[in-house]
């Protein structure tokens, strides 16, 4: 089997239309209170971003909770929680399968964080006049 030199293929136009239509649907489930587990309800999550794989069969859905409290609780939650997400997505979305959901930890933000403090860090200090 050949592989490819390039490293992982960018996401197409549909996976990323699906992705986004995904995101859409998930923050809607999760603002309606529709899931009780205790460690999500009540919960503030965001959902930052659905990353389907190229055959649609599954997705992943990366979530960040306000102020990163409580965060590896609440995706366990819903983990556990994500054949619930699911039905509800099969209600909404108009696809012939909908996709396998797995919960992670959005951790962009944080890599974000680390490379500006790096660059400040780095930036030699503005004379003053």
């Amino acid at each position: 089997m050949a592989h490819s030199k390039r490293g992982p293929r960018p996401a197409s136009k549909r996976q990323l239309r699906v992705g986004e239509e995904l995101r859409h649907i998930i923050a809607g489930v999760l603002a309606r209170d529709l899931i009780h587990d205790p460690d999500v309800a009540g919960a503030s999550v965001t959902i930052t971003e659905v990353k389907p794989s190229p055959d649609m069969r599954n997705a992943t859905v990366y979530v960040t909770t306000l102020g990163g409290i409580n965060e590896d609780v609440v995706i366990a939650g819903l983990n556990r929680t994500g054949a619930v997400i699911q039905a509800e997505v099969g209600r909404q979305l108009t696809m012939k399968f909908t996709p396998r959901l797995a919960f992670r930890k959005d951790d962009s933000f944080d890599y974000g964080d680390h490379i500006d403090a790096l660059i400040r860090k780095n930036r030699p200090p503005e004379e003053s006049q």
